[in-house]
């Protein structure tokens, strides 16, 4: 099993490919050391066609290949496109477009929450995918034939999978649900990352606007600092020293000093002086400009509590009688969103979510549907006539 290594045969399998009606597409890549993926490997099947591509080969150039991720005749097939698609954002400048992410599909299909890769191909392509070179370098050469074998296979057994789930799809009718998750997935919005939103990704628990402000723009700073020095976030600062930053909100080199998860001396170097700027910066923010701190929710009153409990259960009741994954539907914040204000504008309230469970939770919480049993199963079902209870407790 060869490697393709010269632009010359990179041409010719891409040439080969742009007359499939679909390709299934894997990479191997690494980022323990740094902010951006740094692309090893391209694997790429078409029904006939398959190849393995060497990005690391010295003068080989990819566009052969970004060319048919950007053609829009051909079908690309991942699982979990995600991370596969940021690469190709950052290397290109381009989304491939049209895609079909096997992991989603599956979970549109009721495989559950994010199958693995592994479970799939044994369920679908009655496979065994030996895993034992999953966590090898695949930045250094030569590459051996067992790593070379196991990366093909992700992509020859994936044709398989794909071509069973979209027959599952037109089976249930669900290809629409699919289709506004991959009109997400091909969006060039959705790899664009913002550095003053990176202090989502941070958990702690605060409790003032002043203390968000601080964590919003230490959050940012690292974000781009990480960035231009491509670097992992933790190397620049760890997240619980930001957290520990926010909630302390130091002023000085001296309040800095008193940090526990900072490292000794920090205060005195360019990264404190970056900090103290940053932390003054977002105690400047305006507080009106800024969202109410997430705390935690424990300021939430004892109804909205009841209700996120009881919108937990129907979701699951839902999902489970659909053969769906419940977090494809709904996270655990969305319904905590919806449980609190009917006219929240969340991923929920829209699409195919909205018909599924959306209306369904609006439903229960004015009192017109509630959980109960029908034929000895739970079901949600449309609330009883008051009137009739009233009477009969009478």
């Amino acid at each position: 099993m060869e490697l393709i290594t010269t632009t010359e045969s990179l041409t010719a399998l891409c040439k080969g490919l742009s007359g499939e009606t679909f390709v299934t597409v894997d990479t191997e890549f690494m980022r323990e050391s740094t902010y951006w993926p740094d692309l090893c490997l391209i694997q790429v099947a078409g029904e006939n066609i398959n190849g393995l591509i060497d990005p690391l080969a010295p003068g080989i150039d990819l566009q052969p290949f970004f060319d048919l991720m950007n053609n829009p005749d051909v079908l690309k097939v991942f699982h979990a496109a995600r991370q596969d698609i940021e690469i190709m954002v950052h290397r290109a400048g381009i989304v491939p477009h049209p895609v079909f992410d096997t992991q989603i599909a599956a979970m549109v299909c009721g495989f559950g929450d994010q199958v693995g890769y592994e479970a799939i191909v044994r369920r679908m392509a009655k496979a065994q995918i030996d895993k034992s070179s999953r966590f090898t370098d695949w930045s250094r050469r030569p590459l051996s034939e067992k790593q070379l074998i196991y990366a093909l296979a992700d992509v020859t057994h994936l044709r398989v999978v794909y071509e069973g789930l979209k027959a599952e799809l037109d089976k249930t009718g669900r290809e629409h649900w699919l289709r506004e998750e991959m009109d997400i997935l091909a969006n060039p919005a959705t790899y664009r990352t913002e550095p003053h939103d990176a202090w989502k990704r941070i958990k702690v628990r605060l409790k003032s606007k002043k203390q968000l402000g601080v964590l919003i723009e230490v959050a940012a700073w690292r974000e781009r600092e990480a960035r231009d020095k491509n670097v992992p976030r933790s190397r620049v600062l760890k997240d619980d020293a930001i957290a520990e930053i926010a909630v302390q909100m130091p002023q000085t080199k001296e309040a800095l000093n008193q940090l526990r998860a900072l490292p000794r001396g920090m205060s005195g170097s360019r990264i404190g002086d970056a900090i103290l700027n940053a932390v003054k910066a977002g105690l400047e923010t305006d507080p009106k400009s800024l969202p109410q701190p997430d705390n935690g929710r424990d300021d939430a009153s004892d109804a909205t509590q009841a209700a996120t409990e009881v919108l937990k259960l129907a979701l699951k009741v839902v999902c489970e009688r659909e053969g769906i994954a419940p977090k494809l539907v709904a996270t655990s914040s969305d319904i905590e969103a919806i449980a609190e204000n009917d006219s929240a504008d969340i991923q929920l309230m829209h699409g195919w979510r909205r018909e599924l469970f959306g209306e369904l939770a609006l439903a229960i919480k004015r009192g017109e549907a509630v959980i109960g049993f029908e034929r000895g199963r739970v079901r949600v079902i449309p609330a009883p006539d008051r009137s009739g209870i009233k009477a009969a407790a009478e």
